[in-house]
């Protein structure tokens, strides 16, 4: 979720519900630690704990200096990255490719788990391809190597993001070994948290890319797990509020010039479901202005408020 879950996403998420956010991928390459991207990254300014940090690589010396260098910036529990299916990172023998290493994945999550004294926790795959799925194997190698949880995405690195998630393996790991085990993909609605957790037995559910323009799945799934009944969806009323907040503190943590640009994505997400939706989108994509992206906003969900009433 690089270039979505940072802070302002995170604080909004846990505002609406959510258990636990973690940071955006964080580089262990110690050359980048110091740019003003990774600098925005460890931002935990006025986040509530534990604060959770996710770091990748491909060199454990590497990964146990970035946990370090993150742990002394106010992560609380580092999270390694074995699971990003993007190309940039594979490529560089980071995130699922990693599982076609197993050797590697036991110096590197030993290293890390060596180098500091929080909690460290694992996010993988089901494996590299539906032929070298191994992720039972990578849970064990997790769970030796001193992880305090692992999170496992029901999708191999060669499926992306296509074809249905599963969560048999997760499922077939949670029997097998003896810490939390989490289940991520696909998990878009109440129901479909509340099967997964009484099918599978996991711990828990990580939500992604149905959080994005939808922050409220999180207080959605809770009320549903507590109750068994569904919350009203967000009103058009609700659904500017929530917007225009999200917005306003993209702004003030990125400056206008990048946080514009940087909001039109999540506006595209919000708006998806509105009125109008795809005319607007190309409006609001050649506003340049924070003040002018603001009140576009406003003038747009006034006029959904209207069409609703």
């Amino acid at each position: 979720m690089a270039g979505v879950t940072d802070q302002p996403f995170r604080l909004l998420c846990r505002e609406l519900g959510a258990g636990l956010v973690i940071s955006e991928m964080v580089t262990s390459n110690p050359a980048l630690f110091h740019t003003r991207k990774t600098q925005l990254r460890l931002n935990h300014e006025g986040e509530a704990e534990p604060r959770t940090v996710q770091i990748a690589g491909a060199v454990p010396e590497q990964m146990a200096l970035a946990a370090k260098f993150n742990v002394e910036h106010g992560a609380q529990i580092i999270d390694i990255n074995m699971g990003c299916p993007a190309k940039k990172v594979c490529n560089l023998m980071a995130g699922s490719a990693l599982l076609r290493d197993e050797q590697l994945v036991a110096d590197i999550l030993t290293s890390v788990v060596s180098a500091v004294d929080v909690p460290v926790t694992l996010k993988i795959r089901t494996g590299w391809d539906k032929e070298n799925q191994n992720a039972v194997k990578i849970a064990k190698i997790a769970e030796l190597s001193g992880i305090q949880a692992l999170t496992v995405h029901g999708r191999t690195r060669a499926c992306g993001f296509n074809g249905v998630a599963e969560h048999e393996t997760a499922g077939e790991i949670k029997a097998k070994v003896a810490i939390p085990i989490i289940a991520n993909g696909d998990i878009t609605t109440p129901e479909t948290a509340s099967k997964i957790l009484e099918t599978y037995n996991v711990d828990g559910i990580m939500i992604g890319r149905a959080a994005q323009g939808n922050p409220w799945i999180f207080r959605e799934i809770e009320h549903y797990l507590k109750t068994g009944e569904k919350l009203a969806t967000p009103t058009s009323e609700e659904t500017g509020t929530i917007l225009l907040k999200h917005i306003t503190n993209l702004h003030e943590f990125y400056g206008e010039y990048q946080g514009v640009r940087i909001a039109r994505k999540h506006i595209a997400w919000y708006c998806k479901q509105q009125e109008n939706a795809n005319l607007f989108r190309s409006e609001i994509n050649r506003i340049e202005s924070a003040n002018e992206q603001l009140s576009a906003l406003k003038h747009y969900f006034s006029e959904q408020q209207a069409i609703a009433a």
